[in-house]
């Protein structure tokens, strides 16, 4: 489990009290200083790398298998989930007796991943079924009556995945036809009235499952069933080739990077690297990814492309790129998505500005970061949340109004659970609709209980320590020399992973560095190309800004090319030009002479 280190306090890492962004950097406190050189004497590690397990809370004892975990070893007996064996017994009656099989599937990455697991089990049968996802704008979330009744027409059971545990009416109207709910949502305290509930977020669960996403609790039905077959002629199909989908989904999902998902998001990265899936080969293809595929490109560069879909065009599109069986058909769909992704853009970059602007009266000082307009697109107040709460390191939510009725999502820091604030505000009567897991939240809203909602929503998350940590606060996990930052530092930091948006790649500062071999790049020539040259002869790494020009960072370097740095940010492998060590800047400032 990651501990909790205090770094608030104390001097700036560096001296840097306010860099050129105009952020604090924070380190290590004393005692998590100590323990990774305690780990560096024990393990012989590189300090960064045990900076990393510092913060993870890894002792030295532990350090060789934190850094290669294993399914085998960290995946639970399904069985333990309730009602697991009971869906994976009607997923045999399925096959038995070749039944229409239909599934429902929520519009994001961890729904479209949860459903492509299925279709791709029953293929391997030569059974294949339905799917429907659900429009965001028309539909809203999860099923509803009207799509319910419609299937169940036509089908003998119906799989809703990602949704479903809050949908009883729903539920309901599909009769006498079986329903499984694969989910993974906070539940109430009834239960729909399905063949099974798999939700490792039920009230009624032991715990210790609480941190799978939909895609991993399908992936443990799955395992289910296909333990079930053993009994039978049929073979199920190879499972771990379905990692690069429980993968992408626990990273897009901000699932804790904890135990098994450990395991799920590093097996996943191999299969990947494999490129047997022709959706997300074609899409990182689009998307121009020159490196090999990491746990950053799943949450930040081929997750958002998925949901763009969802977010502002065929909601289906997401689901038809994972299960797609032609590169052909698959790349079709890549390009869309990647229209769409352009699109998803220019709205986010604008309602971002505007809920900024409204927000910031009430003060970045608050436990809770949030803003409502008329009219903000219900398909991009997510993504604009995530971007609030990223730049002021505390829980945000964004709504937008239509009449009278405000629909809005909320995002959330590591350690504070916004799922059971949004839980509890609903349950007291001030939302309409609400729901969602410890980082990501959707609610609905009257407007003349927006304002009571916000500062009780507000006074949850403060109780849970939201807001102790200063919006302009940047953790740098080690300081290194530009000459240190090598492949091989890379690939064992990599080791310690994986990171993901629940779990923040560690960044590195190169104290004392000169620009040099600047260069504007890209379409807009927004982004600087440049190498950081060391104090030492022959210490130096390439590095990019991106988007350095969108603010302050770009010119300071042009401007300051004669002066010392403090540069701070990730690394990466990249095969641009061979394969080689980047520098991906975050933040900077100049240092004292």
């Amino acid at each position: 489990m990651r501990r909790s280190t205090d770094m608030s306090s104390g001097e700036a890492f560096l001296g840097v009290g306010q860099s050129l962004t105009g952020r604090r950097w924070i380190g290590l406190d004393p005692a998590a200083d100590r323990m990774s050189l305690r780990i560096v004497q024990e393990t012989g590690l590189p300090e960064p790398v045990a900076r990393v397990l510092t913060l993870a809370g890894v002792p030295p004892e532990n350090a060789g298998d934190y850094l290669n975990p294993k399914i085998r070893d960290l995946l639970a007996d399904p069985s333990r989930l309730l009602d697991a064996d009971r869906a994976a017994e009607r997923l045999i009656v399925a096959l038995r007796d070749r039944q229409r099989v239909a599934i429902l599937a929520d519009y994001d990455v961890d729904g479209a991943a949860s459903a492509a697991q299925l279709i791709e089990w029953f293929r391997h049968f030569d059974l294949e079924p339905g799917f429907h996802v659900p429009d965001r704008a028309r539909d809203g979330f999860g099923p509803s009556e009207a799509i319910m009744r419609e299937l169940s027409r036509n089908h003998d059971l119906i799989i809703c995945v990602d949704c479903g545990t809050h949908a009883h009416e729903a539920i309901s109207a599909a009769g006498s036809v079986d329903v499984l709910v694969i989910d993974h949502h906070l539940g109430g305290e009834v239960l729909p009235p399905a063949a099974a509930v798999v939700n490792p977020n039920r009230q009624d669960e032991s715990g210790g499952f609480q941190h799978l996403c939909a895609a991993a609790v399908v992936f443990m039905v799955l395992v289910a069933a296909n333990r079930l077959l053993r009994e039978s002629p049929k073979t199920g199909p190879d499972l771990f080739e379905m990692l690069d989908l429980v993968a992408l989904a626990t990273i897009a999902d901000v699932s804790p990077l904890l135990g098994v998902n450990r395991a799920f998001v590093r097996s996943g990265l191999r299969v990947l690297a494999r490129r047997r899936r022709a959706g997300l080969a074609e899409l990182a293809d689009v998307a121009r990814i020159n490196s090999p595929l990491t746990s950053y490109h799943l949450g930040y560069v081929l997750g958002p492309r998925i949901n763009a879909a969802g977010r502002i065009g065929r909601s289906s599109l997401g689901l038809r790129l994972l299960s797609a069986r032609t590169r052909a058909e698959a790349r079709t769909i890549a390009e869309e998505l990647e229209a769409l992704n352009e699109v998803r853009r220019k709205l986010t970059d604008e309602i971002t500005e505007e809920a900024i602007s409204t927000a910031t009266d009430r003060g970045l000082e608050k436990p809770l970061f949030w803003a409502a307009a008329e009219g903000w697109h219900p398909g991009i107040v997510g993504l604009a949340a995530g971007r609030l709460s990223a730049t002021t390191n505390r829980p945000a939510v964004v709504i937008g109004f239509d009449g009278d009725l405000g629909k809005g999502s909320g995002r959330s820091v590591p350690g504070i659970d916004l799922g059971h604030a949004v839980l509890t505000c609903l349950n007291e009567g001030l939302l309409v609709r609400g729901g969602g897991h410890r980082m990501a939240v959707g609610l609905t809203v009257t407007r003349d209980k927006l304002f009571p909602a916000m500062d009780r929503l507000g006074e949850l998350l403060e109780r849970q320590g939201a807001g102790q940590v200063g919006p302009s606060d940047l953790m740098v996990t080690a300081a290194m020399e530009p000459g240190a930052a090598s492949i091989d530092l890379v690939e064992q930091l990599e080791s310690a992973g994986p990171f993901g948006p629940s779990a923040p790649a560690p960044r590195l500062a190169f104290p004392r560095v000169t620009a040099r071999y600047l260069k504007p790049v890209g379409q807009s020539r927004n982004h600087l190309m440049m190498t950081l040259q060391g104090e030492s002869r022959g210490s130096r790494v390439r590095a990019m800004a991106f988007r350095a020009f969108d603010g302050p960072l770009g010119q300071a370097f042009l401007d300051h090319s004669d002066r010392l740095f403090h540069v701070a940010g990730r690394l990466e492998i990249s095969d641009w030009n061979g394969r080689n060590v980047r520098l991906i800047v975050d933040d900077a400032a100049l240092a004292n002479t």
